[in-house]
């Protein structure tokens, strides 16, 4: 599961070939979640609100480039790093 992204300890990654709807992971501490890329929802798992924004806020600003590791990924090639949020 490659990392793309790591900030404040929040640790983002995808899977090659990871069923749809396109998404990421998150995991901070003994918090895990799937963020849906299209729409920046949480449809798995749970995260603290402040976590939680802190991942929404990113993803905003990266949004285009998710979705291009999203079709990276599902073709098995090498994902790009995600600049983190600063």
């Amino acid at each position: 599961m490659p990392e793309i992204s790591r900030f404040f300890g929040i640790v983002i990654t995808m899977y090659y070939n990871d069923h749809p709807p396109p998404h990421f992971h998150v995991r901070y501490s003994q918090q895990k979640a799937l963020i849906a890329i299209q729409n920046l929802t949480l449809f798995e798992g749970q995260l603290t609100s402040r976590v939680q924004g802190l991942v929404i806020e990113w993803a905003t600003l990266h949004q285009t480039e998710l979705m291009s590791n999203w079709e990276l990924a599902r073709q098995n090639e090498p994902l790009q790093k995600i600049p983190p949020l600063e």
